[in-house]
């Protein structure tokens, strides 16, 4: 599968979606937000769809950005059309689009595109990772205390338990490293750690749409493992992805909280 196949219907896409951007927007209601947050994700998949099955005939369909668990043999196209969506409806400027494709439950390439900042990033598993085509690198920090670090909601859900746990996990961050930034779209932070200029991402959830970003991390030199440090897994839960002199250090805080 050639990735310059797939950035091209992710930056045509792109092209779609910044048809229907408007930094006056400003939803009145939850309906209308909802009603919005539907068209931008539609926009995008009527792009990517016919494209993505064209370039690779054969290949399923993930319809939901937000499952978890194992995924089913074969190669699969994993689309999330617009993260940060509710950024992109409101009129701000951090939302992307992404993309994966998984081949028998492995993540074999990726691309994500910030069509306002015209920033490609994409990988292919054992390649590398790139930006706009320069090769990426994750940051050479060693000290927690002078990392950027972030975490944000992967999925939006009012229960309270989980609420509690991300706090604990900020509070305690915000006691080990320099900066904690809980914002929304996960893939935008982890492209950011892909690049050197976050260095560290939690979460206690790991979702489809996690899968392309997680893979550009890798193939950048970070190191990603789930909350107890085995390898991160598709099928897995809650993980950490850091550059390689932080990532024990920030494990190791977000250990205590549980």
């Amino acid at each position: 599968m050639n990735i310059s196949l797939v950035g091209a219907a992710v930056r045509t896409a792109g092209a779609r979606l910044l048809t229907r951007y408007s930094t006056e927007s400003r939803p009145a209601s939850f309906d209308e937000l909802i009603t919005a947050v539907r068209g931008n994700d539609a926009a995008v998949v009527d792009v990517l769809r016919p494209a993505l099955t064209e370039a690779l005939p054969g290949a399923r369909w993930e319809e939901d950005e937000h499952a978890s668990g194992p995924m089913p043999a074969g190669d699969w196209w994993v689309v999330d059309p617009v993260g940060g969506n509710v950024n992109a409806v409101h009129g701000m400027i951090d939302w992307n689009i992404g993309v994966s494709l998984v081949r028998d439950g492995q993540p074999v390439l990726a691309a994500l595109y910030a069509p306002l900042l015209d920033e490609m990033f994409t990988a292919v598993a054992g390649q590398g990772a790139w930006l706009n085509g320069v090769p990426l690198r994750v940051s050479a920090k060693t000290e927690l205390g002078a990392a950027l670090t972030g975490t944000g909601q992967a999925k939006p859900s009012r229960d309270k338990a989980d609420a509690e746990r991300v706090g604990a996990a900020i509070a305690a961050m915000m006691q080990a490293a320099l900066v904690v930034r809980a914002s929304v779209p996960v893939g935008h932070q982890l492209t950011q750690v892909a690049a050197g200029r976050m260095d560290v991402h939690w979460q206690f959830d790991n979702l489809r749409s996690h899968i392309g970003p997680l893979l550009i991390v890798q193939e950048a030199g970070g190191v990603v493992t789930h909350l107890d440090g085995s390898p991160w897994e598709i099928a897995g839960g809650g993980y950490v992805a850091a550059a390689p002199g932080l990532h024990a250090a920030a494990l190791d805080v977000l250990r205590r909280v549980g």
